[in-house]
């Protein structure tokens, strides 16, 4: 991708939001300010503060957050949406449990039970 996001800003691409049916009406979600949620597709290094100090971005690239409903420009680009603020504006990150099942399923070679164990295990902390 050729969006980069500089110092500690956050570039997030927003998921599609579900419409309401009512009767096979689609009912259009106008006027309600709802937050935004999408996946950080990128993320700058980070920012220095007035003492000096460089304090690290935290959100990570594939990351799923929650933006407020003000404060990230939205900024169209080859015909895709994204929003782009800094990090400290996010009000939230989701996280998902990591299921071994949907592990397994994806891996194409058989897995030995010592393998399976250290993700248990790593899942487990």
């Amino acid at each position: 991708m050729s969006l980069e996001a500089l110092f500690n800003a956050v570039i997030v691409k927003p998921k599609e939001s579900e419409e309401t049916l009512y009767g096979g009406i689609i009912v259009p979600d106008l006027g309600n300010d709802k937050n935004e949620t999408g996946e950080v597709i990128s993320v700058g290094p980070g920012q220095s503060t007035q003492m000096g100090n460089f304090l690290p971005t935290t959100v990570k690239v594939g990351d799923i957050v929650v933006l407020p409903t003000m404060g990230f420009t939205k900024l169209p680009y080859e015909g895709e949406e994204y929003w782009v603020g800094p990090e400290n504006q996010i009000l939230a990150k989701i996280n998902k449990p990591i299921v071994l099942d949907e592990i397994l399923k994806e891996t194409k070679k058989s897995l030995t039970t010592e393998e399976i164990n250290s993700i248990t295990d790593i899942t487990n902390e």
